[in-house]
């Protein structure tokens, strides 16, 4: 390897030989054969980009080094100002992930037991209205889901791994956190507990269905399935992190997808209860009739969830110049969002058809047991409870997983090195106490689901709108400019007017503070 470099920089240290320059009359410098002739070829200045050295066989090694050096640089710079806390942290730990792991991913976190709500809106809306609201809140939350997608790497060099640090760079430290950092709460910890008393509550249901009513046993009380599912909770949260759950989010994913289209395949075979209507609630008073109307948009708005988990999920990706991680992590979530459209639209319609205006307020699910419990299967019954067990326990890992994050980045910031085993045990264990404490001392909280999701709105449908014309910057007056606009305000009109008529329905019908006592 000395001679060859010896040789070469020899080569180099050659002086180039001048050559006379061409001339000739002007008729002659285009006629063909003066253009084929190597005479003039020899004077045409060389580019930089092939000195003369680069023809020799001697040379080639080199050239490819060169440009292999060249290809792996172009790859690693467009994003190497990554945190180093980063690789201790339970989302950024693994960065393997792929489009179907994003598809697992939004799939869990997209649909779950608040699609079961969808056809109560119909009852205030109408056909009509109730399809056409369903429709527009739909491709509003994907589009606000593609922003989020093309923020990710939005800023050359930086990676938003978690929708806090999007906010901060967005609106600034204080500004971002004021605005984020209790909705952000909310849908984590807010939807854990509510994970907690729909998931007890499920079990509990499996257990009298296959007990029976001549069963002798003596069954548990509601706080103490809660336990129960607690506690399985905490066994599968000890998955280290977010990609290592792919696969109980296909879990969750198929389950979600199976007992959704089992409650509303049910409804539909059964046929219409006798007496059904389909015409909206009539309400006592104007003001009744607004409240309802607020309360249908409120159910439809929130039926979509997991915006607060995007960029979580896209971190997970691997993501160079070339390959950059936006690509696989769309193509996941519209594989998704098509599935979860054809779980929401028949769970919407098919239960209107079925229930009309007599569908209960707590969903489909409360409707399927009331009115069909006894001329349906038990096995299907059964079938059904558990597989909404299944999935409430994988979609207590993802919305847990940001609140593990936190905790052990605290930790990690802290102590500069990354959080022992039985430490991360320890926050997890701790974190689903403290959920399990909410879902038995505050069981009315179900009750204040409108108020506090009213305020954690924006998160979906307004902020990404914001965040994007202060980033990418459209020029002003422009289409993109104007939609963006339009739709950060309107979402922002929206979620004052959810949280209004929340705060207007608890003074109007009260709320029944039933601490420690779930049912």
């Amino acid at each position: 390897m000395e001679e060859e470099v010896k040789e070469m920089s020899e080569l180099l240290s050659i002086p180039r030989t001048p050559r006379p320059p061409v001339s000739g009359p002007p008729s002659q410098l285009h006629s063909p054969s003066l253009a084929r002739s190597p005479l003039l070829h020899s004077a045409t200045p060389r580019t930089p980009r092939t000195p003369r050295f680069a023809r020799t066989p001697l040379a080639s090694p080199m050239r490819r080094a060169i440009v292999n050096m060249r290809a792996y640089l172009e790859d690693i710079g467009h994003l190497t100002k990554l945190d180093p806390h980063d690789a201790w942290l339970p989302i950024t730990e693994s960065r393997n992930g792929n489009a179907y792991y994003s598809a697992f991913h939004t799939l869990s976190s997209g649909i779950g037991f608040q699609a079961l709500v969808l056809p109560l809106a119909f009852t205030f809306l109408g056909w009509t209205w109730g399809i056409l609201c369903l429709s527009v809140a739909f491709a509003w939350q994907l589009y606000t889901l593609w922003l989020l997608v093309q923020l990710h790497e939005s800023v050359p060099g930086t990676r938003y791994c978690r929708y806090m640090h999007l906010a901060d760079a967005t609106f600034g430290a204080k500004l971002g956190k004021w605005l984020t950092l209790f909705p952000i709460l909310y849908l984590s910890a807010g939807i854990c507990t509510a994970i907690i008393i729909v998931g007890g509550g499920a079990m509990k249901l499996f257990f009298q269905i296959v007990c029976g009513a001549t069963c002798d046993s003596k069954p548990l009380t509601t706080a103490e399935w809660y336990l129960v599912f607690t506690c399985l909770a905490v066994v599968l949260s000890q998955l280290p992190n977010l990609n290592s759950i792919a696969g109980v989010s296909l879990i969750g994913s198929v389950t979600a997808v199976t007992y959704c289209t089992l409650i509303w395949v049910i409804s539909v075979s059964k046929g219409r209860l006798p007496g059904v209507s389909y015409h909206p609630v009539e309400a006592k008073s104007q003001v009744d009739r607004g409240l309802g109307i607020l309360n249908a948009l409120g159910i439809i708005a929130f039926a979509f969830r997991g915006h607060n988990l995007v960029l979580e999920i896209q971190a997970t990706m691997p993501s160079s110049l070339k390959h950059p991680s936006r690509v696989p992590m769309w193509r996941g979530v519209k594989a998704a969002y098509l599935i979860i459209a054809f779980c929401l639209y028949p769970i919407a319609i098919g239960g209107f058809w079925a229930y009309g205006n007599l569908i209960p307020s707590n969903g489909m699910l409360t409707a399927l047991y009331a009115f069909h419990g006894t001329d349906t299967s038990r096995v299907l019954l059964g079938l059904t409870a558990l597989l909404v067990v299944v999935n409430c326990l994988s979609c207590f890992q993802i919305y847990a997983m940001p609140i593990f994050d936190s905790m052990e980045a605290g930790y990690t910031k802290k102590k500069n090195r990354p959080c022992p085993r039985w430490l991360r045990s320890a926050f997890r264990a701790f974190f689903a106490a403290v959920s399990y404490f909410m879902a038995v001392a505050f069981p009315f909280l179900s009750d204040l689901a409108g108020l506090i999701g009213g305020m954690a709105l924006p998160v979906t449908l307004a902020y990404p709108c914001f965040m994007w014309i202060l980033v990418k910057k459209p020029e002003r007056y422009s289409a993109i400019w104007y939609i963006n606009w339009v739709l950060g305000c309107a979402g922002m009109v929206l979620s004052l007017i959810l949280t209004i008529a929340g705060v207007w329905n608890l003074v109007k019908t009260g709320i029944d503070l039933r601490f420690f006592k779930p049912q």
